[in-house]
């Protein structure tokens, strides 16, 4: 076997963040793939001292944190994030002095205004302006892909409901209710979300996003406010324009356009 790869070290890392234009002091929402950008020094834990390094003492880091849909009812201190949030975000909210929302469509954060970000109750549907993704809009916080692309992104989801997009799929979540569990139903602006990649080029048509290298990582930086902008303006154009044709066989999707009121 040859020997291991060296591991970017977390303040090599807080340096490429400060260059691709993360801000000290900034509120950072963040969404990475830690297979993407590995090796670190220290594992996903690295990543996060690299993200705090570069966002320095007075920043505030932001991850989502929900759990998996039709699961128990929903323990902040216990309960799971989804799989497919990654490792990251599994190991940071269980960090000392991270805070963790206290309903299913969680968020974690860490940092001055980590209250801020997760004041609001059970925001349904789960990213509309009174919820985490809103509040890191509300304080013109950055938007992070790290590793991933814009189909990870949860503020277009923000800028679908700021943009009056049509489509409500069915969903429920599981919360408790003076000790048991209770099943709240509500529609949610859902699809497979794959054409949210377009929103990378529109970005870049609008010298809205840098992206550039961090580790082995491709990393986009953007603010939430531009993110939402310019996914406003589409959506008021084409008001299923991340959605596929009934033809493209997407079940998600059709699924969507299926609750779009008729004319």
């Amino acid at each position: 076997m040859g020997p291991a790869a060296e591991g970017l070290r977390p303040e090599e890392l807080a340096r490429q963040l400060l260059s691709l234009g993360v801000e000290p002091g900034g509120v950072l929402l963040v969404h990475t793939s830690f297979r993407a950008l590995r090796p670190v020094d220290g594992g996903p834990g690295g990543v996060i001292v690299g993200l705090r390094e570069a966002l320095g003492p007075e920043g505030t880091l932001v991850m989502p944190s929900w759990s998996a849909e039709r699961g128990p009812p929903f323990d902040p201190s216990r309960s799971e994030s989804a799989p497919d949030l990654g490792v990251v975000a599994s190991v940071f909210w269980k960090l000392p002095n991270v805070r963790r929302s206290d309903h299913p469509h969680a968020f974690a954060a860490i940092g001055p205004r980590a209250t801020d970000v997760l004041r609001d109750p059970l925001p349904l549907p789960p990213h509309r302006p009174e919820s985490p993704v809103g509040r890191v809009h509300e304080l013109d916080g950055q938007v992070l892909l790290l590793g991933v692309d814009h189909d990870a992104d949860t503020t277009i989801h923000l800028a679908e409901v700021v943009g009056g997009a049509p489509y409500r799929v069915p969903k429920q979540c599981t919360i408790l209710r003076d000790g048991r569990p209770f099943v709240i139903e509500y529609g949610e602006n859902d699809h497979c979300c794959r054409r949210f990649k377009a929103v990378d080029d529109w970005l870049e048509g609008a010298g809205a996003q840098t992206r550039g290298p961090v580790g082995r990582a491709i990393a986009r930086l953007a603010r939430s406010r531009d993110i939402v902008d310019v996914v406003v303006d589409r959506l008021a154009s084409d008001p299923l324009v991340f959605l596929h044709e009934p033809d493209e066989g997407c079940a998600d999707c059709d699924e969507a356009r299926a609750t779009v009121p008729a004319a």
